[in-house]
């Protein structure tokens, strides 16, 4: 017997998402943010302009929403508590390290950044949805370290996270030097070192 049942739209949908998605990454690392087009990302993607602009509003928006869905919801997991705040924070930069080393997420990341410097509600998506769950992270990792000793009671935490992460940011975006394991176990060393407690 047929089966008579009507097709999944939603699971149709998906499947065009992540095409969508796929098309997105992988165009702007051929052809840069500035020479990607919706026309583009929807010929590689195999799916009609309309149905971009029906879930996006530009290609800003699709390239965010494509890099998102590609990075580890982080906000379950936090960040690792041994009891060793330098180790703990040395094995994230590092692995974080890797992953901006990857040029699978460089030109993604940078064409975000970029278009963010210069699209005001751009760069505030990016900031909630990537940068600002990342800080949060590392601001609670010192947070329970003031618990422990480890970070001196009277530290903004908010600020020492920033500590750690505008430097390496900084390196990555403006290419002052590479980010080794070398830099981000010396960031952690001298990071920490102004927020041990005094005596």
């Amino acid at each position: 017997m047929a089966n008579t049942s009507p097709p999944d739209s939603s699971r149709r949908s998906e499947r065009s998402r992540r095409a969508i998605f796929d098309a997105a990454l992988a165009l702007v690392g051929e052809v840069g943010y500035d020479k990607l087009t919706i026309e583009g990302i929807a010929s590689r993607a195999g799916v009609g302009k309309q149905t971009i602009y029906r879930w996006w509003p530009s290609k800003a928006a699709v390239l965010l929403d494509a890099f998102t869905a590609t990075v580890d919801d982080y906000d379950a997991k936090g960040l690792p508590d041994t009891g060793d705040l330098a180790a703990d924070l040395k094995f994230v930069l590092r692995a974080t390290a890797d992953e901006f080393n990857d040029p699978a997420f460089q030109a993604p990341y940078r064409a975000l950044a970029a278009a963010g410097a210069n699209d005001e509600e751009l760069s505030r998506a990016f900031v909630a949805r990537l940068s600002e769950p990342g800080t949060r992270l590392y601001v609670d990792r010192l947070r329970a370290a003031q618990g422990t000793g480890e970070v001196a009671a009277d530290i903004d935490v908010r600020i020492a996270a920033e500590m750690l992460l505008s430097p390496f940011s900084q390196r990555w975006l403006m290419r002052t030097g590479e980010l080794t394991y070398d830099f981000v176990d010396t960031l952690v060393d001298q990071v920490l070192r102004g927020l041990r407690p005094r005596g």
